[in-house]
């Protein structure tokens, strides 16, 4: 706290001063045998210097008070400036602090715009290349789409190949037809020797039973909307007395063979008589039992047209 100003401890040494001067010139008075002060002179001279005392007893209060006023004033006017200080010192930091901030912005800043002009160019040339892209990927997805079909219609041959051999496994173990695969279709294989007679085109009683079941089960097979194509092969030209070609006979076995299942209820719109001739041999005709097995009628489901991929010939 800082100390009171000089002059107000002279004024109080002056003012106490006078009160006692006062004091000893009324006592003075009062005793001197040449004084000739009355009574109520000496008793008015006290009382002045009595009131004077009391003045100037408050006088030095209200100074006490207004310098200690000062002081506090001072010390708040001290703190003032202490905090200002402060301030300005925080606010240089602060200033410091942003213009560094400021300056890492503006290199970001720059690096974005080095950055975003670089992949303008990038966009300028991929919306060049976008045409080709798009195509590649119109194509990617058309050939995904065929995929997904030929995997389901693949899945719908492998069914329906699991589904006659379980239907004709009593015939297939008893070695009048065969369930195989030929050219990614599922065949019902038929001998030929038990359907007909050498060199003819009329079924055998025997022939008959087995194509009964085949019916039965073409019938089942065919309300769903599926063809079957019914070829007869043999392995070489079959004739007795006037020579017939091989595409004769064969073309007279199928019909011979659609006309007897649609007797048996297989829808006629659903049946396709074929002749393959001696043209499409299963092997070679070195033996007696390969010849019998090129002998033969083919009965193939035809696949639905769900099935068929698009754009397939």
């Amino acid at each position: 706290m800082a100390s009171a100003p000089k002059w107000s401890t002279g004024r109080r040494e002056g003012i106490y001063g006078g009160v006692v001067q006062l004091r000893t010139i009324a006592l003075v008075a009062l005793v001197s045998p040449a004084a000739c002060v009355s009574k109520v002179h000496f008793d008015k001279v006290v009382s002045d210097a009595a009131q004077a005392h009391a003045a100037a007893v408050a006088s030095a209060r209200d100074d006490a008070a207004r310098i200690q006023s000062l002081q506090a004033d001072l010390a708040a006017a001290q703190a003032l400036v202490q905090d200002r200080d402060s301030k300005v010192s925080d606010l240089s930091i602060a200033d410091h602090n942003i213009q560094t901030q400021l300056d890492e912005a503006t290199a970001i800043n720059q690096q974005l715009r080095t950055e975003l002009q670089r992949l303008g160019q990038d966009v300028d040339k991929m919306l060049s290349e976008r045409g080709t892209l798009s195509k590649a990927l119109d194509d990617a997805k058309a050939r995904l789409d065929e995929l997904r079909k030929a995997q389901a219609a693949a899945a719908v041959r492998i069914e329906l190949f699991r589904a006659l051999a379980g239907r004709f496994k009593p015939l297939i173990d008893a070695g009048q037809l065969r369930v195989d695969t030929r050219r990614g279709q599922p065949v019902i294989e038929v001998s030929g020797d038990l359907l007909f007679e050498p060199g003819r085109s009329d079924l055998r009683v025997a022939g008959k039973g087995a194509l009964m079941e085949i019916a039965h089960a073409l019938q089942t097979t065919a309300s769903g909307g599926r063809r079957f194509l019914v070829t007869s092969l043999v392995d070489a030209p079959e004739s007795k007395g006037k020579p017939r070609s091989t595409w004769e006979i064969t073309s007279s076995r199928s019909v011979a063979v659609v006309e007897y299942l649609v007797s048996l209820g297989v829808p006629a719109s659903s049946l396709i008589a074929a002749a393959g001739g001696s043209f499409d041999s299963i092997g070679p005709n070195d033996s007696p039992e390969d010849r019998a097995r090129n002998r033969r009628v083919e009965i193939v489901p035809l696949p639905l047209e769900s099935e068929i991929l698009q754009g397939s010939p």
